[in-house]
């Protein structure tokens, strides 16, 4: 089972819904997919989703799943990775009203980079990176303590020198 999860930001994300349920209707995306899609107003067609869940049903849907699809807000992230699940991470884009800013490109980034997932950097890499995982999990667990803002704060400051 596919968990997608998108945050519960006043902000949409349809462009992700959308790519996943073009994926679904043809055939490519096999496995069940259920989707929390917050505030999208983009409805699915060809998986089950809920606009908002309890912690108690987002947890139970991130213990189930064996790939979890996420937006890059660290908590959404980090928590998956702390279940040691196999995760992609789609950031939010400015550019298309998904965001305030593009901060969650360098969350992913970083996270990428150490190797604790894969991030669609495109969408149109999305059934390729879905493919990559299911083939080659990615499931390094993430137990380190939550330092993470500090780590991505050091990574942005080495950034811009």
């Amino acid at each position: 089972m596919i968990f997608v999860c998108i945050g519960t930001q006043i902000y949409q994300f349809n462009r992700l819904l959308k790519k996943l349920d073009d994926l679904c209707a043809v055939g490519t995306i096999t496995d069940c997919v259920f989707a929390q899609i917050g505030a999208s107003d983009y409805v699915p067609q060809h998986y089950q989703y809920e606009k908002f869940m309890s912690e108690e049903d987002f947890l139970k849907m991130q213990r189930k799943a064996n790939l979890i699809i996420s937006h890059g807000g660290t908590g959404a992230l980090i928590g998956a990775l702390k279940l040691g699940k196999p995760v992609i991470a789609v950031p939010r884009l400015h550019k298309y009203g998904e965001h305030s800013d593009d901060h969650q490109l360098q969350v992913c980034e970083v996270l990428e980079q150490e190797q604790y997932l894969r991030v669609v950097w495109n969408m149109e890499e999305l059934e390729i990176v879905i493919r990559e995982t299911q083939k080659n999990p990615t499931t390094k667990e993430y137990n380190r303590p939550s330092n993470i803002l500090s780590i991505i704060d050091e990574f942005i400051q080495n950034v811009n020198q």
